[in-house]
């Protein structure tokens, strides 16, 4: 009888502990999802996964009709601004015992800009749109109140309305793998994400930096501007392969702003970087869109675009001016010739002579300046001369030339540029 009794106290106690202790850790939920719309996906995921107590996120699209979307059918409806488009959005999941939804949206908020509608930066489209996909009243409480915090920061710096989506997440449908952390795979890939450089309230976190465009008044007539964004190795690889070495007479400045220079105006808006636009007199000209690495390609076009018909005729068509016409023919001062678009250094003035066929000659050029390739053309067998910097036609080289290196450089005087020596008082 006591043993009964016993036995049944202490299954009271353990139903009484069961309703009565705290639940482990393992029974807490430890996560929760917003899904959240801030432009270009692949730059979106990368600034928020590098979120504190973000542990997982996966890019997908959200808050359109179409039950079966691809990247493809999005883009195009999104482009064409279609009603009812998917937006490029992201699943965020966040350690809720790190931190807070409060905390991931006012991440969000401030690492894109919330004012532009159907667009992010330089990705034009409803498919790039600002939304935030709520699956919970709380969620939409917590949207509409950071919402409303954020609106008054930016206000007070002097931005517009914020025109971000908040509505129920009716489904997510994941992108396809290849776009899953896409900017870690392939780290040179185009990330057009950018914010308004205005801090939510109170977040700790540092608000990516707002770039005003550059200011026309200081730049050149002739100008060339290079768009860049923040996350871009083709930037990086730009820089390093041709700005790092500008020697152009043309003026070159870089810029994170997505908009034209203070005062000037670009055709049409920018969608890549790096893009290079040629601006004359504060109007695009041209614009040279991505680098691939190929610089000749780069100096080619810009050649195209600067120089002058009897120029572009030599130095892409192989074209030969007519012998004792040029301007460098009889110039006998101090200094170098220069490539006209690189504006590298080819031959120095002592090294040219007067061969008496009516085109400047030269017996020796600058270490590593030209190119040599064969050239059959016109039935004859001979060897083109071509710059190494820019690949631009110079003329040909002979072996008939004077000590020590008997070689003749025959060049065309349209594709010399003469840059005298300052000390040099006869120019």
């Amino acid at each position: 009888m006591k043993l009964i009794q016993v036995l049944k106290s202490t299954s009271l106690l353990c139903l009484f502990l069961s309703f009565s202790l705290p639940a482990s850790a393992d029974t807490v939920p430890a996560s929760d999802t917003v899904v959240l719309g801030m432009g270009c996906f692949w730059g979106a995921e990368k600034r928020m996964s590098e979120i504190p107590g973000v542990i997982k996120t996966e890019v997908g699209y959200a808050g359109g009709t179409s039950a079966s979307p691809t990247y493809e059918s999005v883009s195009k409806e999104g482009h064409s601004n279609k009603p009812a488009t998917h937006a490029e959005a992201l699943k965020v999941t966040y350690d809720s015992r790190v931190t807070t939804l409060d905390k991931v949206l006012a991440a969000f908020w401030q690492n894109h800009n919330p004012t532009q509608g159907n667009r992010q930066g330089n990705d034009v489209g409803s498919n790039y749109r600002s939304a935030i996909f709520y699956n919970s009243a709380s969620q939409q409480k917590a949207a509409l109140q950071t919402r409303d915090i954020y609106q008054q920061a930016l206000s007070k710096a002097g931005l517009g309305n914020i025109t971000t989506e908040i509505t129920p997440l009716k489904a997510f449908y994941p992108a396809e793998s290849y776009h899953q952390q896409y900017l870690k795979k392939n780290p040179n890939g185009y990330c057009g994400l950018g914010g308004t450089g205005v801090a939510f309230p109170g977040n700790s976190l540092a608000a990516p930096i707002a770039v005003a465009p550059l200011d026309g008044k200081k730049l050149s007539t002739q100008q060339l501007v290079v768009f860049e964004s923040e996350v871009c190795n083709f930037c990086k690889a730009f820089e390093k392969d041709i700005m790092s070495q500008w020697k152009s007479d043309v003026g070159i400045a870089k810029t994170y702003a997505t908009k034209a220079p203070a005062g000037w105006a670009l055709k049409e808006d920018l969608w890549a970087t790096p893009t290079i636009v040629l601006f004359e007199n504060g109007k695009e000209a041209a614009r040279y869109t991505g680098y691939d690495g190929n610089k000749q390609r780069f100096w080619r076009w810009l050649g195209v675009k600067t120089l002058t018909a009897e120029q572009r005729k030599i130095a892409f068509e192989k074209g030969t001016e007519l012998p004792f016409t040029g301007s460098n023919l009889d110039n006998h001062a101090a200094g170098y010739y220069v490539d006209p678009v690189s504006g590298e250094r080819l031959f120095r003035s002592d090294k040219k002579f007067n061969s008496g066929t009516g085109w400047p000659s030269f017996f020796d050029p600058l270490p590593g300046a030209l190119v040599l390739k064969e050239d059959t053309s016109h039935g004859a067998r001979r060897t083109e001369v071509l710059s190494a910097s820019s690949g631009i036609h110079l003329g040909h080289v002979f072996d008939d030339g004077p000590p020590p290196t008997g070689k003749r450089y025959c060049i065309n005087s349209a594709v010399l540029k003469f840059v005298p020596d300052k000390k040099d008082k006869t120019i």
